[in-house]
């Protein structure tokens, strides 16, 4: 692999790798990674349900290990449908900062990088 460890192109072929060892390319159609990705983001929040806030204070460690884990399966189902639907996330995401910033403008004063 030719990409930056920390990039979401490493990620997308470490998922094209996995499932290709395991014959799962034909079940990892875009609906079923969206289905699969809004499982995951329930259960995210189901260390969450219950408390006040949410903020650290409130979780343990197996709560924190949870929502690691939770937050990984949630990123890597998005990276995978991202792949299949043939969207770049980066250049995604900087378009959508971009449009929100135009939708949502900062207030007089206010400094954004």
């Amino acid at each position: 692999m030719n990409t930056p460890p920390d990039s979401l192109a490493h990620l997308r072929a470490l998922t094209r790798q996995f499932a290709q060892d395991r014959d799962w390319a034909p079940f990892h159609t875009p609906k079923n990674l969206a289905m699969a990705l809004s499982v995951e983001v329930a259960e995210l929040v189901e260390h969450f349900q219950w408390l006040p806030t949410g903020v650290d204070a409130e979780l343990d460690d197996a709560a924190r290990l949870g929502i690691r884990h939770e937050l990984a399966d949630v990123l890597l189902y998005l990276v995978q449908l991202a792949d299949q639907a043939g969207v770049d996330l980066h250049a995604a995401a900087l378009e959508k900062i971009a449009l929100n910033a135009v939708k949502y403008p900062p207030p007089p004063g206010a400094v954004y990088p």
